[in-house]
């Protein structure tokens, strides 16, 4: 063969080769550097649960590929000595909106959402939800008195719901479910409202009787039932029908008549005469 031109063919062999590595070089640095391209976050070294104060042993760092999502926390101290607002799992990218604000601590205040109160309802083992309840759960309050201000077994007693639609934040002194989200016995439940709905619950407490009936948390429709006043469940016969078939009832709540006796003495002979307020004299 000719001598040249086994040169020509050595020489193009060899840019070739040179060529082949530089584009794999470039090719294999690009994908490794993609495949590499992560972020370092903060995430939980183990389950943590609402309430708790994050500690330097709570927590790890994971690199995730991509950008973060908004609100990652990227520094173990702006994290460290916050509390929980809602359950953490180990491995999970911490973000801010799971923690309580920088001094705010732990326990229930830390769950106390911006705006918000939390207000104590007393239960009991027969009247509202206790030993029925767990946090989370949605109620509605409902309270039975005596409008005039008297004794609330009387003809004038009603009932009427006060608020709907309300979130328990803790049963008793626990703000977390069981182990298998069991409900448990609790004499008071604390109630997420707003400071509006917290002077409601105080003056109610002390002037009637609450109780308070679950909803389910999917159903978030407001009625407005009318309430109900004592002697309706005894002589209005169409609206317990009404009530019992589930139907809405619109009606206005008329106050009982109220009857006043008067004795006249004239000499030595006495008489009586009764009023009856809203009706004829007898």
């Amino acid at each position: 063969m000719n001598r040249r031109l086994m040169l020509i063919l050595l020489s193009a062999f060899v840019v070739a080769a040179a060529c082949s590595f530089v584009v794999y070089r470039v090719v294999g640095h690009g994908l490794m550097a993609s495949q590499h391209h992560g972020t370092n976050v903060v995430a939980a070294a183990r389950d943590i649960k609402l309430g708790s104060v994050l500690t330097k042993a709570d927590l790890t760092t994971i690199e995730i590929s991509g950008t973060p999502p908004k609100g990652t926390i990227l520094d173990m101290k702006d994290a460290i000595g916050r509390g929980v607002v809602s359950d953490l799992y180990e491995g999970e990218p911490i973000v801010q909106t799971r923690l309580a604000a920088l001094g705010a601590g732990g326990g229930l205040a830390a769950t106390i959402r911006q705006g918000m109160r939390a207000c104590a309802v007393k239960v009991d083992d027969v009247v509202g939800v206790a030993g029925f309840v767990t946090p989370g759960m949605r109620v509605d309050v409902l309270i039975s008195g005596n409008p005039s201000g008297g004794p609330a077994n009387n003809s004038q007693s009603r009932v009427r719901t006060l608020l709907q639609n309300i979130e328990v934040l803790s049963a008793g002194t626990d703000i977390q479910k069981d182990a298998e989200g069991k409900p448990k016995q609790v004499q008071v439940v604390n109630l997420l409202v707003t400071p509006e709905q917290a002077e409601l619950l105080s003056l109610a407490g002390s002037q009637t009787r609450i109780q308070l009936v679950l909803r389910n948390p999917l159903d978030t429709q407001i009625s407005n039932p009318p309430g109900l006043a004592m002697a309706s469940l005894f002589t209005d016969s169409n609206t317990m029908a009404k009530v019992q078939s589930g139907k809405p009832v619109h009606r206005a709540y008329k106050p009982a008549s109220r009857v006043y006796l008067i004795e006249v003495f004239n000499g030595s002979k006495r008489s009586e005469s009764k009023f009856v307020s809203g009706g004829e004299n007898k």
